[in-house]
């Protein structure tokens, strides 16, 4: 999803642990399974000299592929996935209780982030970071004029061949059903069908390129003109290159949330706790969110960053309009929908 994944992070994290513990034996172990690229690596170790605890780090790719790890039987403690999957995982009973009096950082939290409709309580999950998806842009090759179109810039003959789409199924969608006046949720499978033709048409007539990763450091250099990207990786890009601008069309578009949950599988549950709260106070809220490039759910360090690091940058921040939307949860019945079309766009 918006978190990419880098093996030089995967590299210096678990080197970082071998070499500050070297033959150290530690009285607790954490299994920590989190989107790739973060996390400050620092911020682990102090939390592994300050509770005497090694934490095992691994770090997946998508939501999907962490349920089907978790559900293939590997054994985690923490995990940090999205809303959708946060409720798919409360669904299915997969996840323990947030003790909230260990959670002493939660007066830091942004208020306006808790209670939100996937877990209405804040039950399950302690919020980590969040944002929007929207449109990265090359302030050299398109005009703000063109941008009024919204998300259907992404169709416009001038910049064939000349814009990056998100390889996802669900942020895919989430363009042509917002281009299209839809909910980014619908189940309605006319509209989800719009949609799909929508995005049939834009790959036959715009020669677009579908990627992921690679986007971030082609945009830097400018490589092309437009392209599709999460809000902290944006923030990094407009912090190399000044030519860059990010655009959230006002027909709507993600608002996505990432947080700490709780495995049923978890049996240090109190050091788990203790390692959420350790995450999100102030301090490391700041070193995570300088390190990684997203918003911080912690509105002290949020401040500081928008103060320091990332001032003037517009991509760090979030934007919660009438027409922006949360994922939800998709039934498998929808999930096969769209799932099928998915496969027919890229198959063009």
């Amino acid at each position: 999803m918006k978190r990419h994944l880098k093996i030089i992070l995967a590299l210096t994290l678990v080197v970082g642990m071998l070499s500050g513990c070297g033959s150290r034996s530690y009285s607790h172990t954490l299994r920590v399974f989190n989107w790739g690229e973060y996390v400050d690596p620092d911020v682990i170790s102090g939390f592994q000299r300050e509770f005497d605890c090694k934490v095992i780090y691994e770090t997946f790719d998508s939501n999907e592929s962490m349920y089907t790890k978790l559900l293939g039987g590997n054994k985690y403690d923490i995990m940090v996935p999205s809303e959708y999957m946060i409720e798919r995982l409360i669904k299915e009973n997969l996840l323990q209780k947030i003790d909230w009096s260990l959670i002493t950082s939660k007066s830091s939290l942004d208020s306006k982030v808790l209670n939100q409709n996937f877990d209405k309580n804040n039950d399950y999950w302690v919020p980590y970071f969040y944002g929007n998806v929207g449109i990265v842009y090359d302030k050299t090759q398109v005009s703000e004029k063109d941008l009024k179109a919204g998300w259907e810039v992404l169709r416009n003959p001038k910049y064939k061949g000349n814009i990056y789409m998100y390889d996802s199924e669900r942020d895919s969608f989430m363009v042509a059903l917002k281009a299209l006046g839809y909910s980014m949720n619908t189940t309605n499978q006319k509209e989800v069908k719009d949609a799909y033709q929508w995005l049939v048409e834009q790959r036959q007539t715009m020669d677009p390129t579908y990627a992921t990763d690679e986007t971030i450091d082609a945009m830097k250099n400018g490589e092309k003109a437009m392209a599709v990207m999460y809000s902290g990786d944006a923030a990094s890009v407009m912090l190399e290159n000044s030519d860059i601008g990010f655009y959230m069309p006002e027909e709507g578009t993600n608002i996505w949330f990432d947080g700490f949950v709780v495995s049923k599988d978890c049996k240090e549950t109190k050091l788990a706790m203790e390692f959420i709260n350790y995450m999100i106070n102030d301090e490391n809220a700041l070193n995570n969110t300088l390190e990684v490039g997203y918003l911080t759910s912690n509105v002290n360090a949020a401040k500081e960053a928008s103060e320091g690091d990332f001032d003037g940058i517009s991509a760090y921040g979030i934007r919660m309009g009438k027409n922006d939307e949360v994922f939800a949860y998709q039934p498998q019945n929808i999930k096969e929908m769209y799932s099928s079309y998915w496969t027919k766009v890229k198959a063009q």
